[in-house]
């Protein structure tokens, strides 16, 4: 599977479908903003992959502030069977700014 963009995936979720949602942030940062998604960072990414193992073939789109840390997270997945890993394209930081434009 390819990266997401925030349009693509503002989309899918008005369309009302089910998007799994991973922030690989660090939890202050969930706390601060996030998009709804489980908060599993990608420093402890060894020790949830397990968690993650009975959804292997879902689609998850992984995001962090700007996409670098999610895309990292999504190739490793990748790399470990879960071929519906994907990365949402410059984060949190392009998902407030889409927000910005939307709201002037």
């Amino acid at each position: 599977m390819e990266d997401i963009t925030v349009q693509e995936l503002r989309k899918r979720q008005n369309q009302g479908d089910a998007v799994k949602l991973i922030d690989v942030r660090e939890p202050y940062e969930h706390e601060e903003f996030n998009l709804g998604g489980k908060n599993l960072p990608l420093g402890e990414i060894q020790s949830w992959m397990s968690e993650l193992e009975s959804e292997k073939e879902s689609e998850m789109v992984l995001y962090c502030r700007t996409g670098n840390r999610s895309g990292m997270a999504a190739a490793f997945l990748k790399a470990n069977g879960f071929a519906h890993a994907r990365n949402l394209t410059g984060g949190v930081v392009a998902w407030q700014e889409m927000v910005d434009r939307e709201d002037a």
